[in-house]
């Protein structure tokens, strides 16, 4: 294999015996130094680095600093990491408590809507009342909910670094490594930083949904343990401004919206497991390819010089090399279940909420078209797993998820349509001909030709 190109000290001096093996240990804490410092500049603690020189060279100064252990469990995506970075985005763009007055109007769109909503739907309403958060808030009481839905990325990175070491060994075992970086080097540096670099990525991610999301459940998942509405006052104020609705019509959408969500993951927890397992499918089918990274590593250190490490060609490396990994079969599947699950939460969210506000909100069908709009442009869920997973969530089938759960409960009824969340869930495919579905899944009174 070539060489990764590092500059001796002297390059003109080919006696110095420092220029046929370069200090690797100083080069890697120097790119550790300089990472984290480009986190420190951002006002983010990198809490989450690890010094990468713990198992090659156990007398470093930082070996006693071998990752956070949590009850003798090594945490792969740093929580404390991730929540920094989302607060540091909220505080950035200022904070503004609740007042009175918006704390008067939740609470009033909260009793309304509940009221209602037991009318449209079958599932009983949360043991723990619905309440209003701030945007920071919403980060410290949603971040347990974060974590545990991505934390399967990490892990799967994880996992997946192991394998290129493994991979690594074998390919380099009898081959001479003279003037290069040894491989256990460069994956022990992507281990130290790949729980950080993913935990800052999802604090970032939900640093910038805090300025947009109405609810705890506006991105389709639960992030909440137990269940229960929650809505942020500042966020639903500026959707509501320039719109010429009366605010609180908008207010009662959304916690129609909020309620409604909270009652589904409330009661069919199973749910919750099946989205958690089709992330943790994906993760465990993240493949490193060592090419790739060798040839990224070697562009990137290549442009080392006096200087030090070109950040922009690290970061690039490490994208390219890493988070852009080619899709298994079975991670592919994983992700069709993702989104056809995620379109399901919402399409049914939106059917539920059009029922349950009828015409007792002149202006419902405008606040539906305008969601749909701006989900289109960006919806809480596309912009998250865009970035986690490459995920889109298709508006095109979000609709057709919202006309299956209508034209289910009008051939049969609310409870029957609601009844399909304890059972198999329907395709993409079956969103298209909700009457076939039900024919497919319906048990026939008549057993006798059966048999």
């Amino acid at each position: 294999m070539a060489g990764f190109g590092f500059i001796p000290n002297d390059p003109n001096d080919p006696n110095d015996p420092e220029n046929s093996r370069p200090d690797f240990e100083a080069m890697m804490r120097q790119m550790q130094e300089q990472l984290k410092a480009q986190f420190e500049q951002l006002g983010i603690n990198p809490v989450g680095f690890v010094n990468p020189f713990t198992s090659l060279f156990p007398g470093s100064a930082n070996a006693s600093q071998d990752g956070k252990d949590n009850g003798g469990k090594k945490e792969v995506l740093s929580i404390s990491a991730a929540h920094e970075t989302a607060k540091k985005f909220v505080t950035a763009q200022g904070l503004k408590p609740i007042g009175t007055k918006e704390l008067a109007v939740v609470n009033s769109a909260f009793e309304i809507s509940e009221i209602w909503l037991n009318e449209a739907l079958s599932f009983p309403a949360t043991n723990k009342a619905p309440n209003s958060a701030t945007r920071l808030d919403w980060v410290d009481q949603t971040i347990s909910g974060w974590h545990k839905t991505i934390e399967p990325l990490a892990a799967g990175l994880s996992s997946a670094i192991s394998n290129l070491l493994d991979q690594a060994m074998n390919t380099q075992a009898g081959e001479s490594t003279e003037g290069q970086p040894p491989i256990e080097m460069i994956t022990m540096m992507l281990r130290s930083f790949i729980g950080t670099m993913i935990a800052t990525q999802l604090g970032q991610s939900i640093g910038t949904l805090a300025a947009s999301v109405t609810g705890a459940h506006d991105v389709g998942l639960a992030l909440l343990d137990p269940a229960h509405p929650v809505v942020i006052p500042e966020n639903i104020e500026n959707w509501a401004d320039e719109l010429e609705i009366p605010k609180s019509e908008v207010f009662i959408f959304h916690a129609l919206r909020e309620g409604a969500v909270a009652r589904l993951f409330a009661n069919n927890p199973w749910l919750v497991s099946y989205i958690q397992s089709a992330i943790i499918e994906y993760g465990k089918g993240i493949h490193i390819d060592l090419d790739a990274i060798q040839r990224q590593a070697q562009t990137a250190f290549e442009s080392m010089g006096d200087g030090g490490i070109d950040q922009e060609a690290m970061n690039f490396a490490l994208d390219s090399g890493i988070f852009t990994p080619e899709e298994s079969p079975a991670q592919k599947i994983a992700l069709a279940k993702l989104e056809t699950v995620f379109a399901l939460i919402d399409g049914w969210t939106d059917e539920v909420t059009a029922l349950a506000a009828g015409d007792r909100l002149p202006a419902i069908e405008q606040l539906r078209e305008t969601l749909r709009r701006r989900r289109a442009a960006a919806s809480p869920a596309q912009q998250l797993f865009s970035s986690m997973l490459g995920l889109e969530v298709s508006p095109k089938l979000t609709r057709e998820a919202s006309a299956f759960w209508k034209k289910i409960r009008e051939v049969k009824s609310i409870a029957e349509r609601d009844q399909i969340w304890s059972g198999l869930l329907p395709t993409a495919e079956d969103l298209l001909d909700p009457e076939k579905f039900l024919a497919s899944t319906s048990i026939p009174d008549d057993l006798s030709g059966l048999l």
